[in-house]
């Protein structure tokens, strides 16, 4: 299927790892120019060597989502260079586990910046240029824990569903500048994030990560974790024209994890 991306401009916040790297390394081998942004320089510049392999054009910048001026300087920065800009993946790292009385007000205000501020101010940074394109796609990741809580992430439990509200409010405030809007909620995929909180949980319950593993991939119907590309294949879906009739969607993206519909 050509997803016809290719030549088009596309930001991927979070690039440098995960899900993010796994979304911009695709977008580049469909022909797409690719701006990301990560908040460790050395990484980035990982990140972008690989990237630069597939497409020389490759941009990144690194910064802290939660700084908004570097936020939108780089958006600004992405869209001089390509010349427009036509999709972005709202995507942050996760907030860290945790219940009521192991989180401070502290902790709740990092997570308040990281995952859910940074996301309105990417969209803000971002809407002018796809209003000057013509429309475009916003795609943000949240995760399982939009519409199902898991225990032990109450971060995560409480701000995730708020960055899937956004999009699907916004589906309908921006639809008329021919902006998508729309959200993808992934399960148990592999990445660092999910190995770093498979080993949080394994050593709590005094299992092997082997065990806890088994007991994750135990609640998937498919039996197991998913791939960075499965995710990836999703994203770029909804971030293509291809899916030009798409809006205010909550994809999940978990193997048949949620019970919900």
């Amino acid at each position: 299927m050509d997803l016809q991306v290719k030549d088009r401009a596309f930001l991927v916040a979070g690039g440098s790892a995960g899900l993010g790297l796994g979304t911009a390394t695709l977008l580049a081998r469909e022909g797409a120019r690719v701006s990301i942004c990560g908040r460790d320089p050395v990484r980035l510049q990982t990140a972008l060597d690989d990237l630069h392999v597939l497409d020389p054009r490759a941009h990144g910048r690194a910064l802290d989502l939660r700084d908004g001026a570097a936020l939108a300087a780089w958006v600004d920065e992405a869209a001089r260079l390509f010349g427009r800009l036509d999709g972005v993946l709202v995507n942050a790292g996760g907030p860290p586990r945790g219940g009521l009385e192991s989180l401070d007000d502290a902790a709740w205000q990092a997570a308040w910046e990281l995952n859910l501020l940074s996301a309105v101010r990417l969209v803000r940074a971002v809407r002018p240029h796809l209003r000057a394109a013509g429309g475009g796609s916003i795609v943000a990741v949240t995760s399982g824990s939009a519409r199902e809580p898991i225990d032990g992430l109450l971060l995560s439990n409480v701000l995730r569903p708020g960055v899937g509200a956004l999009m699907k409010s916004l589906s309908r405030e921006l639809a008329p500048e021919g902006i998508r809007c729309n959200s993808l909620a992934p399960g148990f995929i592999d990445t660092e994030r999910l190995r770093s909180l498979e080993a949080a949980m394994a050593a709590e319950a005094g299992r092997t990560r082997v065990e806890q593993e088994a007991r994750l991939c135990a609640e998937v119907p498919l039996g197991r974790y998913g791939r960075v590309e499965e995710f990836a294949h999703a994203a770029v879906f909804l971030l293509a024209p291809v899916s030009s009739y798409l809006s205010g969607v909550q994809l999940p993206v978990d193997g048949g994890r949620q019970r919900s519909g």
